[in-house]
């Protein structure tokens, strides 16, 4: 059993909760425990993969924003010493693989990235045998498992919180609308498994093809599975995707958004403009706690001069987590028993905690477009053992 963990370091506390992630409770047994023992007396080796190195502008730009807010985490961290030892994969699977097996010949008792599956899933399996778990930024649940856990958000966990949410406002008879690529399908099955967890009925699921012939096609069945009595349409499409025809379709083939209530699982308001679609006025979606994250982010641009990227924070996230861990003082503050502690951490963006299973669950808030504004209708939980869960 892992020690009960003590409340934020002085560091920590002085940037307020948001930045803090200290572990809120001792830890439950779980079935795998494989992980280092550590000298938590002296520097901690941590090995940050990340994709530099791809030709991809954008993958540097990725890059930099995890490495700097990793720095950060390190900077509000007292009295724990993290040896950062950043490697770059250049994006690629079989690069990650050898610099997991190096940054381990190197010392490193944790590995924090990669941020692709692919390359996430080499990487732990090229050093399993030697104990080292990984940190991916991956929201790919597929890869999930053994040593590798993704701190990325998942649509499991995004579904169960609306699902669940819909269910509570009486909106729990539910058809969802999904893309028969694999997000689509991962969404699909997302809301499906959510609705036999929290007492919802799935009256239909409606694939489509991913063209506007597809979306077209696809309206009618939506359309009939309301006037079946469904009361609410969850939505899978990306609002770069199929969104904006899909809500204005339902909305022109009589499927009222006044009395049956859209959801997406994707964030509606990225990018703002999204805000503006006539079609996903009324809609909900779920969000890390907005509050906490603007926080986060001001803070990274005083220091940088330029805004994180998107998952810039679980970077932080990461290396506060494994700090958080480590100042326990326990040699085996890096094993899966202690990463999976049940009560979880307090992240830049709230709560989360890594499962047994090498997925996460996060605290998130459920919004509302209200005239083209995002409005919180039900704030994002505080701890594990609260509403929301």
């Amino acid at each position: 059993m892992f020690a009960v963990f003590k409340s934020a370091r002085k560091a920590i506390a002085k940037l307020a909760v948001f930045v803090s992630v200290a572990a809120l409770a001792a830890c439950q047994p779980v079935p795998f425990d494989g992980g280092p023992s550590i000298n938590t007396s002296g520097p901690v080796p941590v090995a940050l993969l990340v994709p530099s190195g791809s030709q991809n502008t954008g993958d540097d730009l990725l890059a930099q924003s995890l490495e700097n807010a990793a720095r950060l985490a390190i900077s509000d961290l007292e009295g724990i010493n993290i040896d950062l030892r950043v490697y770059a994969t250049a994006g690629d699977p079989a690069q990650a693989r050898d610099m997991a097996v190096k940054a381990v010949n190197d010392g490193a008792k944790i590995i924090l990235g990669p941020v692709y599956g692919e390359s996430a899933n080499a990487a732990a399996v090229a050093v399993a045998s030697r104990g080292v778990n990984v940190l991916s930024f991956s929201n790919n649940t597929t890869i999930a498992g053994g040593n590798l856990f993704i701190l990325g958000p998942t649509f499991q966990n995004t579904a169960d919180r609306l699902v669940s949410f819909a269910a509570m406002q009486g909106k729990g008879r539910i058809v969802v609308a999904h893309d028969n690529g694999v997000a689509g399908q991962l969404g699909r099955h997302a809301v499906e498994n959510a609705a036999l967890s929290s007492g919802a009925t799935l009256v239909n699921a409606v694939p489509y093809e991913r063209s506007q012939k597809g979306v077209i096609d696809a309206i009618p069945a939506i359309r009939d599975a309301v006037r079946e009595g469904a009361d609410s349409v969850f939505l899978t499409a990306l609002t770069e995707g199929a969104l904006p025809l899909l809500t204005q379709l339902l909305d022109e083939s009589g499927v009222d958004p006044e009395t049956t209530q859209y959801i997406g699982l994707t964030r509606w308001d990225i990018p703002p403009q999204t805000l503006e679609l006539p079609g996903v006025q009324g809609g909900w979606f779920a969000l890390p706690d907005p509050t906490m994250t603007q926080r986060f982010s001001s803070r990274y641009t005083a220091a940088f001069g330029a805004a994180p990227h998107a998952i810039g924070g679980l970077s932080y996230d990461g290396i506060a987590a494994i700090g958080a861990l480590v100042q326990a003082g326990q040699s085996d503050a890096l094993t899966a028993g202690a990463l999976t502690q049940t009560a979880g951490f307090q992240g830049v963006s709230g709560i989360f905690r890594l499962l047994a299973d090498g997925t996460n669950e996060r605290g998130l808030a459920v919004a509302q477009i209200q005239n083209k504004q995002v409005v919180v209708i039900d704030p994002a939980p505080r701890s594990f053992a609260g509403a929301g869960f």
